[in-house]
């Protein structure tokens, strides 16, 4: 028996790879890894090179200092306020605005009488048009208006509430005092998202067969139950999809940071570390030390998706629902 490949092998491969198959492989596999691989995966091991380097960024030379940027970031207290800031946002705005997204869908779709067809709240399409307005604002726009109202002088805030007669608010800065700014500044992030969520949760729970519903109607389920044991269940995939963004874009908040507070808010309270990032690497000139800054900042997004997935795997994370 010879080593090469029988006939029969050969007739196979090449039936096998036909051009459609090779064409389709190359458009839809071959080009897309490439294409991350170059503006994805190439910059980030290039900019944790430069994490390792002193590189100004005007200057063509660079000097190799290996750790020792690392080293320095986590003896700078102002990055590790940073760093805090950050980790705190991703810990309560993924669960404020999933949480009401998760409310407001139930409502619009599943919420309505107790009786008769499932259906959502009358005149359901007037909030989700008015919930989603917020997301089609650009967030700079989004930072700079909520800026204006949340003016001591001249904000409507105050304008209402003193009108109100609470006087205590008269020239109440918001963003200027210290165990107020951060939430403050949460408060506009969850108004400007949390339409865009509840408008992917509705599209998720109405791909939920109605009969499913109306069987627990008719076992006597209330309206919490039924969300904990139907909805949230089969809409898992939905919800650790949108956890996931929504944590992303918490540690990153740079745009409506910057918006709002651009200092990085009284005693450095809402300074998150792309603020700080940003500050280093084009105001101090130490894109060196901003690489290492990226690169932490890289890492925690990665532990935080790593983290909500494992959590979800072990809360039994499937399509089942809930018995």
């Amino acid at each position: 028996m010879g080593g090469g490949k029988s006939p029969a092998a050969h007739r196979w491969s090449r039936k096998d790879l036909t051009f459609d198959k090779i064409t389709f492989m190359l458009v839809f596999l071959v080009v897309p890894v490439v294409g991350y691989i170059i503006f994805v995966v190439s910059p980030f091991v290039q900019a944790f090179y430069y994490s390792l380097t002193d590189w100004s960024g005007f200057t063509p030379g660079m000097n190799f200092i290996g750790i020792a940027n690392y080293g320095k970031l986590f003896t700078d207290s102002t990055f590790l306020t940073a760093m805090g800031n950050s980790v705190l946002l991703a810990l309560v705005l993924p669960v404020v605005t999933i949480g009401l997204a998760l409310i407001l869908a139930s409502l619009v779709t599943v919420g309505g009488p107790s009786s008769g067809p499932v259906r959502g709240l009358r005149n359901s399409s007037i909030y989700r048009v008015v919930s989603f307005f917020p997301y089609v604002i650009p967030a700079i726009v989004i930072g700079i208006m909520w800026g204006q109202i949340y003016d001591p002088s001249s904000g409507i805030l105050n304008g209402i509430l003193t009108g109100l007669g609470l006087e205590q608010f008269t020239s109440f800065a918001w963003l200027g005092i210290e165990g107020v700014a951060m939430p403050a500044v949460m408060f506009v992030i969850v108004w400007g998202l949390v339409g865009f969520y509840m408008v992917l949760f509705v599209a998720a729970i109405k791909g939920v067969p109605a009969e499913i519903y109306e069987a627990a109607r008719i076992d006597g389920a209330g309206r919490f139950r039924t969300a904990m044991t139907i909805t949230i269940p089969l809409i898992r995939d939905n919800i650790q999809t949108a956890y996931i963004y929504m944590g992303i874009l918490a540690l990153d908040a740079f745009v409506y940071m910057a918006a709002l507070e651009p200092g990085g808010g009284p005693a450095n309270s809402t300074l998150v570390m792309s603020q700080q990032l940003f500050t280093t690497a084009f105001t101090k000139g130490q894109f060196g030390y901003a690489c290492a800054m990226g690169v932490v900042l890289a890492l925690i997004t990665l532990i935080f998706a790593g983290v909500v997935f494992l959590v979800n795997r072990l809360t039994g994370g499937n399509n089942e629902v809930a018995e």
